[in-house]
């Protein structure tokens, strides 16, 4: 039996009736009385960089799997329908027992198929200060084939986003062969030359990881890895949007720069986001959750991850960046699933494609956003209440 949603179209704020099953089947005008519609209908938002979320840490091979589940729960809420759990730089044996656990869940949990694939921010990442982020230096690496195979073993192919550094000797021929296996290569913390770049991109890399962090933060004036990056059409960027990784300046020029279609949101939440404010333990490193909502190493000033909710930067690429709804919702959607080569969810809110759904408020003032109900595959996952 279908099910029918009214609300207005994240697309024109017109009227629409959703009717669905698993897949979206009719996307119609809604020619009654509209007058007290107020929720919006949107696809539901995609995740490509979660490392945790409501105090589980997907970095650890350890989390339950009931912890896994309230996690799950908790992003569900959000809006968010699909997600690329996380797992950043570590060994090899905690890397590889983080992507068994997860695979797991995504696996035996009932929520479990909103874990779309596996992202792998390293850890074939750059060792310097800047560039590696909040991530442990001492496990910081060129690529190994070998390695990255071992990597896709434990996580039963399910790693279909790799984030690393062209900066190695090789690096170019080590990404045509992972592109080769279908996984989308992203570039990210790294010190990469314009000539690295260039050759990542030429090899098959398509994407920069939250571009305009993890970097130094004193740069040459020109060229430099942000530049490069910026100006290559073949790259689609992630960026943070939480009002504290990029200065609304920079994050406007860059979205300018590379033009809506190429410009994705991602959160980069780790494990305490959802949390009180406290320390907590992300990977290897220990980290602090400020009032302010920054997440930084641990006595320290240094960055690590975020606390954002999609829902949140949704809000601040209209009242920081300028974006309609319509495009800001965009990069949280068709984007995501387009760079991310989510199946079933490159369409947008038409006929024939996942009925993963999202019906919100918007305040048209302040812009904030509270999620209402988050369908998945046809299924109601989220109610407020």
């Amino acid at each position: 039996m279908s099910t029918k949603c009214f609300g207005l179209d994240y697309r024109t704020g017109q009227p629409v009736r959703v009717e669905f099953g698993a897949a979206i089947e009719a996307v119609d005008d809604w020619v009654g009385d509209s007058s007290s519609i107020e929720t919006f209908i949107a696809p539901g938002f995609i995740d490509l960089q979660v490392n945790g979320f409501a105090g589980v840490d997907y970095c650890s091979p350890g989390a339950s799997l009931e912890e896994i589940s309230r996690s799950i729960q908790a992003q569900l809420a959000t809006g968010v329908t699909r997600i690329y759990p996380t797992v950043i730089t570590g060994s090899e044996e905690v890397m590889q027992g983080a992507f068994r656990n997860l695979v797991r869940a995504k696996r035996e949990l009932p929520e479990g198929s909103v874990f779309e694939a596996i992202h792998a921010e390293g850890p074939f990442i750059s060792a310097e200060d800047g560039p590696r982020g909040a991530h442990p230096v001492t496990q910081a690496r060129p690529q190994s084939i070998e390695e990255w195979k071992r990597m896709q073993d434990a996580a039963e192919g399910n790693i279909r986003l790799l984030t690393m550094s062209p900066e190695y000797d090789g690096a170019a021929k080590f990404i045509d062969e992972v592109v080769r296996d279908g996984v989308v290569v992203s570039i990210g913390h790294t010190k990469a030359t314009s000539a690295q770049i260039a050759d990542a991109v030429s090899a098959g890399a398509t994407m920069s990881t939250h571009l305009g962090n993890g970097a130094h933060s004193m740069l040459p004036r020109h060229p430099n890895y942000i530049w490069d990056q910026l100006a290559e059409d073949r790259l689609t960027a992630s960026f943070i949007v939480d009002g504290i990784h990029l200065s609304d300046t920079f994050l406007k020029v860059a979205l300018r720069a590379k033009g809506l279609e190429r410009s994705v949101l991602v959160t980069d939440a780790v494990m305490p986001a959802g949390c009180e404010p406290g320390d907590y333990r992300l990977g290897e490193v220990d980290v602090t959750l400020h009032a302010a909502g920054n997440v930084t190493l641990r006595g320290g000033t240094r960055l690590a991850g975020s606390a954002l909710k999609m829902p949140v930067g949704i809000s601040n690429l209209m009242s920081r960046a300028g974006l309609n709804l319509r495009d800001a919702v965009t990069m949280a959607t068709t984007n995501a699933a387009r760079v991310g080569r989510v199946g079933g969810r490159m369409r947008g809110l038409n006929p024939g494609e996942r009925a993963d759904l999202v019906e919100f408020r918007l305040d048209r003032e302040t812009k904030a956003i509270v999620v209402e109900r988050t369908w998945v595959s046809g299924k109601l996952y989220y109610e407020l209440k």
